[in-house]
């Protein structure tokens, strides 16, 4: 019983948005340092990060847990099916959010402490508790919070919001636009029954595979730019341009008349993540030591 207990406990935490976040950041955090790295520092980060991250989540599962109930996909979570109850998921939250806010604080960078704060309170309360339940415009403010990690890790060494945070800000943010659109797509049903105003269920699914693929060739002019500006190398380049043009060509094949959208949105759904990997993994690699 404790040890079931204990799996929901974690379950509610979504360690695959964790790991899927972490990733992120470590793209940031080694693209800003260049090779010179402070273990100790980058390990309380990944940790603080983590247990911040996992609070958001929590809440999230505590704001929707209506919603859950609704949708086949999150109907089974544990806070929807009252195994963990609302008030203890609350708790369960806010312990995470003070130990994890902390860890960052104690690295002596008021910008990450800064930038952590905005982006769990866009995610919990503009974008969860308001916006997601009223307006289709509320994907562009979540996708603002889900690129908060690998801003974090770059500031987290550059002690400043240059021009090379703004452009992982939004690079990050495009990211999350065609991959949230590929689950809202693959998920359709499931949003429609709970009546979420997300871009296919208020404007078609044509309208939003016409929004997927433009968020796609921003994405890989953004890529481009971070090349242009000296932060990244040819390699990132050469790579991530391959990956996300063929991102691209998948979703503009989900305009074929025989395309299963099921089929299509699952794919597009698993490049989004490859992508996503090589980039942050590329520019971990293939930074540039003369940008400062």
């Amino acid at each position: 019983m404790i040890i079931k207990l204990s799996k929901q406990y974690l379950q509610i935490t979504k360690p695959f948005i964790i790991l899927g976040n972490i990733i992120s950041l470590l793209g940031g955090f080694f693209l800003s340092a260049r090779g010179k790295i402070d273990y100790i520092r980058l390990f309380t980060l990944l940790s603080g990060m983590s247990l911040l991250i996992a609070s958001s989540c929590i809440f999230n599962n505590c704001i929707d847990r209506n919603i859950d109930k609704k949708m086949k996909r999150t109907q089974n979570r544990a806070i929807a099916k009252n195994i963990i109850s609302t008030k203890s998921g609350y708790t369960y939250g806010i312990l995470l959010n003070i130990i994890g806010l902390y860890l960052i604080y104690s690295l002596n960078n008021v910008l990450i402490l800064y930038l952590s704060i905005i982006g769990f309170l866009t995610y919990v309360f503009i974008y969860s508790l308001y916006l997601k339940k009223r307006s289709v415009y509320s994907t562009i403010v979540g996708s603002l919070a889900g690129a908060m990690p690998p801003v974090i890790g770059y500031c987290a060494n550059s002690y400043q919001f240059d021009i090379g945070a703004l452009l992982l800000l939004i690079l990050f943010s495009i990211w999350q636009m065609p991959h949230f659109y590929s689950i809202s797509i693959l998920r359709f049903n499931d949003y429609q029954s709970a009546n979420i105003p997300i871009l296919p269920v208020k404007s078609g699914i044509s309208t939003t595979k016409l929004h997927i693929i433009l968020y796609i060739i921003v994405y890989a002019i953004i890529s481009l730019i971070l090349n242009i500006t000296g932060y990244v190398g040819y390699y990132y380049l050469l790579l991530v341009e391959i990956i996300t043009g063929y991102w691209l060509i998948i979703a503009f094949l989900g305009y074929h008349n025989s395309i299963n959208n099921s089929t299509w949105s699952k794919k597009l759904l698993t490049l989004s993540i490859i992508v996503m990997l090589i980039t942050s993994i590329m520019m971990s690699l293939d930074y540039c030591d003369n940008n400062s």
